[in-house]
């Protein structure tokens, strides 16, 4: 079951941090992608489970945010 898969978990602790980032800064999606020049539908997109980010993705989020959203290994 793919809910199960170890990715999956990290896909969803890190749509989770981002959630939590965007609130804690007060900014859009669309602020965000101006911020960090990742596209609103990407930011959306992770957001709402649908891709897992590659890694330039993560870290212009994070360089935006000023941040980390990488869970981790303890996911």
């Amino acid at each position: 079951m793919l809910a199960d898969h170890h990715g999956a978990k990290v896909a969803q602790a890190l749509a989770l941090a981002l959630a939590a980032a965007l609130e804690r800064a007060g900014w859009s999606v669309a602020e965000l992608s101006r911020r960090s020049d990742v596209s609103r539908l990407t930011v959306a997109n992770v957001l709402e489970g649908r891709v897992w980010p590659d890694l330039l993705t993560i870290a212009s989020l994070e360089k935006a945010l000023e941040c980390d959203l990488w869970p981790g290994r303890g996911v």
